[in-house]
Order: C-alpha cells, then structure tokens, then sequence
C-alpha cells in the first residue's frame, strides 16, 4: 500500500472508529427529527439531509422524519392572493389558507422530500397527521391580552396514534409526517388543522418512545445570554429549560417547548441543531463533540 493512501485510508478508520460506541448505543433505536428552517430550502443542505437520514437508517437506527413548511406556504398563499397574518406568533389559517396549506405540505414539500430519501432506496413513505388517526388535535384559540382569538384551523394537539409509523418501521421504512392534523371533532365540517410543527415532532417523538428528538434550526443552539453573548449552552435539564422560557425569542418557544414536552414524555435526550451546517445530524449522534444544545430529563432529586 502507498504512504499515500495510508494516509488518506487511516482518518477514515479512525472517524468510523470513533463513531462505534455511538452506533452501539443507538442501534434500534428511534429518533424523530424536525426538518425546518433554511435546511429545507438550501438545495445542498436539502440533500445532505437526506443522505444523513438514510445513513441512520443503514446504520440500524429507525429515523421518523416530521415536516412544516414556512417560507412554502407562504410563498403558495401569496400566490393566491391570500394575505399571511400572525397573531400570538402562530399563522392564522382560513378555510381557504388551509386548503393551501394542505396542499403545499402533502403535496409539494413531503413529496419533495420522500422522492430525495427515495434516492438511495425505497426508503420513504409519506402519510400526514390526519392518515390512520396519527394526529389528531381540536382548535387552538391563542391567548392575547387576556382574550381568546380565534386563528382558524391552527390545531391543539389532543392525541397521537403511532400504529402506522410503527407499522412503517418495523418494515424498515422513513416515515415523512407533515404537520396536520384530524379534527377530534367528527362532527366538525373542515376536518384538518394545520398544527405547529416542532410541537408535532416532540407529541410523536414522545408517543413512540423515541431515544431522540433532533429539531433543525438556524441557529446554532441555545444561546447563553442573547444578544449579549453568543456562546450556546450545550446541556441542561428540563427544569433548567423550564426557567429560561419566558426570556426566549418567539421563534425559539415552539422549538424548545417541544424538547421539554419530549424530555418530560420520556425520550431520553432532545436536541436543537444547526441546520446550516452540512451533516449536522451526523456530526451530532455519530461524535464525541456533539454540536447544537441538548436537553435531557432531570437527574434523580432534583425539582
């Protein structure tokens, strides 16, 4: 063998060594992870993404992968002449908006992703909240100065049935959920809601026991002290989180109120990464460093 290709062959070995004890500790089990952010529109991060889910799965992980879809939605509302309002940092949803909404998410974005996973195999599978009863929620009516507002079909999550995400894992399928749910309701004429989806991703990952949740995001975790300081914490509990709630940014809530849901339903760790970086979700299971901040249950003892 050549000095050059010892030299080019032995980093590899020893990145795939390194990555032994984290395949150990993690083979079987589930891990569901929020595609979202600037991930899902970057054409290279989009297929970087898909390569890494993939990965996990040959790796002999069972991923889930759960959708929204933003910046679509609203491009596709625009297009139609519908005006996007937020009220309480949640988009108001029409009956009309949720006509679109339905339609960008199972019909463009999931579609788009399951046929990037389908790539490398036949791997994916898309079904959204409201196939065999996965989701199902009732109407969400936010809080604003002490009034409820009613915001349309925006969903409150009310059950979660993963007979068919265990159906596609065991038979050693991606599940792609996008984020709508079945109306609780079966009197109720509209039938779906569209539901937050870094909310469904932990209510999923905590109704099917799952090791991991992963929410991608464009930051690159939790910050210390924002905007003083850019320094991410990288651990701390669920009560620690807890506490630091209320100071977060709007756009950070949803995201880290869905780890504490996650955490606190019994899935053993909840991560917020950087969906920017190339193979983050990788670099995050598969090494020692680790990147983003992670949120694990309380210790014995402590409130």
């Amino acid at each position: 063998m050549s000095t050059t290709r010892k030299h080019t062959a032995l980093p590899k070995a020893q990145i795939l060594i390194e990555a032994l004890p984290w395949l150990t500790r993690h083979h079987g089990k589930t891990v569901v992870i929020k595609f979202g952010g600037n991930a899902m529109i970057d054409e290279d991060l989009k297929a970087a993404f898909a390569q890494d889910v993939v990965f996990l799965r040959h790796a002999g992980l069972k991923p889930v992968v759960v959708h929204g879809g933003g910046p679509q939605i609203s491009a596709a509302l625009d297009k139609h002449g519908i005006v996007s309002e937020f009220k309480a940092g949640l988009r108001v949803t029409t009956e009309d908006a949720m006509d679109v909404v339905r339609m960008v998410l199972a019909g463009q974005v999931q579609r788009e992703l399951v046929g990037l996973l389908n790539q490398h195999g036949p791997f994916a599978v898309g079904l959204t909240g409201e196939d065999a009863h996965t989701i199902t929620a009732t109407r969400h009516r936010p809080e604003i100065d002490g009034e409820l507002v009613d915001i349309g079909r925006v969903g409150e999550i009310t059950g979660i049935d993963t007979g068919a995400i265990e159906a596609l894992l065991a038979d050693g399928r991606i599940p792609v959920v996008s984020s709508i749910a079945r109306s609780q309701d079966d009197g109720d004429s509209g039938h779906v809601y569209n539901v937050n989806a870094d909310t469904a991703a932990a209510a999923l990952a905590a109704a099917l026991g799952a090791e991991t949740l992963m929410v991608l995001t464009d930051v690159e975790g939790l910050y210390e002290d924002w905007p003083h300081s850019d320094e991410v914490i990288s651990r701390l509990t669920a009560s620690q989180l807890e506490k630091l709630l209320p100071e977060l940014s709007s756009g950070m809530v949803p995201k880290m109120e869905g780890c504490l849901h996650a955490v606190r339903g019994g899935v053993t760790t909840a991560r917020v990464i950087d969906g920017r970086v190339q193979h983050s979700i990788l670099l995050e299971i598969f090494t020692d460093e680790g990147i983003g901040t992670m949120v694990v249950p309380d210790e014995q003892g402590e409130s």
